[in-house]
C-alpha cells in the first residue's frame, strides 16, 4: 500500500469516527428538545442554541461527505433572505467575551440556487472572521439585497484593517493573517461559492470599514 492509498483510507477511518460522534450530538440535541418541551420549559436562548447546533452538526456533516466525494455539491432553490438571516443567527456563538452588535437587514428577497449547508458555511465563516478582526468592541453589519436579477450579501465590519499588499493575497490557500489560522477559511469559501455560480470578493479594507460580498444569481 503507497502512502497515497494510506492516506485515503485514514481520511475514510477519521471520517467514519467524527460522523459517529456527531450522531450522538445530534441525538442527545433531540432528546435535551423533546425533555425541554415534556416539562414545558421555555427559554428562547436556549432553544435557539440548540437549532444552531442541529444547523452546525448538519454542514459538518457536509463537510466529512467532500472526503469521500469530489462532487458531494446539493443544491436546490433557497430563500435569499432566510440563508442570510441563518447564517448572522449562527455567527452569534463566536461572539463570546466581545462587545459585538451584529446588525442583519436583508431588503428583499429572491430564490437562488444553492447547497444551503455550503452556502451557509461561507457566511458564518465571513461573520467569523470579521468578529475576530474586532479585539473587543465593535459593529458587524450584514445587508442583503437582491436588484438586476442578481442577490447581493454584504458583509462589513469595523475592525483591523487589512493592508493593501495583503489584501491582493487573502482568498489564496495557505494565506492567513492569524497565529493558529490554516489559510484556507476564505480560500475554501470563494471555490465552494464559485462551484455555485457565485463570486465572493472584498470591496474594500479602510481604517473604518472593512467588506466583503457575496453576489449570485437569483433563480
Amino acid at each position: 500500500m503507497n502512502e497515497t492509498d494510506i492516506i485515503k483510507l485514514q481520511t475514510r477511518y477519521v471520517s467514519h469516527e467524527i460522523r459517529n460522534h456527531i450522531s450522538i450530538c445530534e441525538m442527545y440535541t433531540e432528546i435535551l428538545k423533546k425533555n425541554l418541551e415534556k416539562d414545558g420549559y421555555k427559554n428562547n436562548s436556549v432553544e435557539n442554541a440548540l437549532e444552531c447546533i442541529k444547523k452546525s452538526l448538519k454542514i459538518i456533516s457536509t463537510s466529512l461527505l467532500d472526503l469521500k466525494s469530489v462532487n458531494n455539491f446539493a443544491p436546490q432553490n433557497c430563500d435569499f433572505k432566510t440563508l442570510s438571516e441563518e447564517g448572522a443567527r449562527l455567527s452569534d456563538a463566536y461572539i463570546q467575551g466581545k462587545n459585538i452588535k451584529i446588525t442583519c437587514f436583508i431588503k428583499n428577497t429572491a430564490q437562488i440556487y444553492v447547497d444551503e449547508n455550503k452556502f451557509l458555511a461561507c457566511v458564518v465563516n465571513i461573520i467569523k472572521n470579521a468578529i475576530e478582526a474586532i479585539d473587543i468592541k465593535g459593529e458587524i453589519n450584514i445587508i442583503g439585497e437582491v436588484k438586476d436579477k442578481f442577490a447581493h450579501l454584504r458583509i462589513s465590519n469595523n475592525g483591523k484593517m487589512i493592508s493593501k499588499e495583503k489584501q491582493k493575497e487573502i482568498f489564496e490557500e495557505g494565506y492567513t493573517t492569524k497565529q493558529t489560522g490554516s489559510g484556507l477559511g476564505l480560500h475554501i469559501c470563494k471555490s465552494n461559492l464559485q462551484a455555485q455560480n457565485a463570486e465572493l470578493k472584498l470591496n474594500k479594507s479602510t481604517k473604518s470599514v472593512t467588506e466583503f460580498e457575496i453576489t449570485i444569481p437569483v433563480v
